[in-house]
Parts: structure tokens; sequence; C-alpha cells
């Protein structure tokens, strides 16, 4: 297909079920296209534009997605096997059921192994957390992580002095509440990376992370 090249202008295109296996698109513009269980097992999409694009069910396999944007992506169910996706923008990609084996640059924001402290904004306060060495944890494309439980250590003012208050509650339940000392848990927590906004302590690694979430 002629207009199947580098820095091809292939937006809103439908390229459903296409072979493009191998296509060299680096700097291709595809946004909002429709590449639903295109073969694109191999393809060069360097620094392509695919915000919004339909991708799901396909093959991405061994495909070159470095500082691809992917913003708001359909990849449900996508082949995303050993893909390179270093420095590609996945904010809001749906990623539901898609294989990310040995995909380079797909990575925790939080531990994979071991405790490590967390922080979260909850009732204008910061809540300084321990998440145990067996806490679930995940995080989908952002810095935003999630695990099953934690050890409230601390509640400290924005400024980071020590608060007066012991217990605070969260922002989008307020029957879920974080008193010094003790561990809270969530029973279904969603186990799915990809659902960032499913049952679980949502915290961040960085302290000003927390400050500055809206």
């Amino acid at each position: 297909m002629d207009a199947i090249r580098r820095g091809a202008d292939l937006r809103d295109a439908d390229l459903c079920g296409a072979d493009l296996c191998g296509a060299d698109l680096c700097g291709a513009d595809l946004r909002g296209s429709n590449l639903c269980d295109a073969d694109l097992c191999g393809a060069d999409l360097r620094g392509s534009d695919l915000c919004g694009a339909d991708l799901r069910g396909s093959n991405l396999c061994d495909a070159d997605l470095c500082d691809a944007n992917l913003c708001g992506a359909y990849l449900c169910g996508a082949n995303l096997y050993g893909a390179d996706l270093r420095g590609t923008n996945l904010r809001g990609a749906n990623l539901r059921g898609a294989n990310l084996r040995d995909a380079k640059g797909c990575y925790l924001s939080c531990p994979t192994e071991g405790s490590f402290i967390g922080w979260k904004k909850a009732s204008g306060h910061i809540v300084k957390l321990r998440i145990p060495e067996d806490a679930r944890r995940s995080s989908a494309t952002g810095h935003k992580c999630r695990c099953d439980k934690a050890y409230v250590m601390e509640i400290q003012n924005m400024d980071g002095t020590k608060a007066t208050e012991d217990t605070v509650r969260a922002d989008h339940d307020k029957n879920f509440v974080y008193t010094v000392g003790a561990t809270v848990e969530v029973p279904d927590f969603d186990d799915n990376r990809w659902s960032e906004c499913a049952p679980g302590i949502h915290f961040f690694i960085d302290r000003r992370a927390a400050v500055e979430y809206q």
C-alpha cells in the first residue's frame, strides 16, 4: 500500500485487519485510525502518533514503539509481546487484556518486591504509608500506584509538618479512614494493573506528586 510509508499522514484511516508486518511507519500520523486486528508485527512505529487509535486485537509483537504517542489508544487484547515501549506515551491507553510479556519500558512505578514508603493525599493532608512486603501492588501507565493494604505511619500537613489530627478520611470514600498506627486494607483490590481507578489504596512514591495531585 503506497500510503504506508515513513512519516505518512494516515489520520482516521481504516486499516482494520491490514497486513503491516514489518512496515516502516516511523513518525506516521495515525491519530484516530482503525487498526483493529491489524498485523503490525515488527513494524517500525518510532515517534508515530497513535493518539486515540483503535488497536484492539492487533499484533504488535516485537514492534518498535519508542517515543510513540499512544495516549487514549485502545489496545484491549493487543499482542505487545517483546514490543519496545521505551519513552512511549501510554497515558489513558486501554491495555486491558493486552499481552505485555517481555515488553520493554512498561515498568511498574512502585517497587515490585519488599516494603516501601508511599504518600497519599486525603482530606487536605498527606498520609505517610508503609506498604508491607506482602502487599499486592500495581500501577498503570502513570505515576499513581495502588495496593491492597498499608500501615499508616503519620499524617502530615501539606508543608510536611506533623498534623495535629491522627485520623483523616479518604477523599473519594468518606467511610475509608486512615488512622495513625493502624493498617488499612481493601478486600476487593483489583489485580488488573491497567484499571488505574479500580479498588485499592491509591498513592504515590514521590511525596510531591501526592501534594500536587488534583
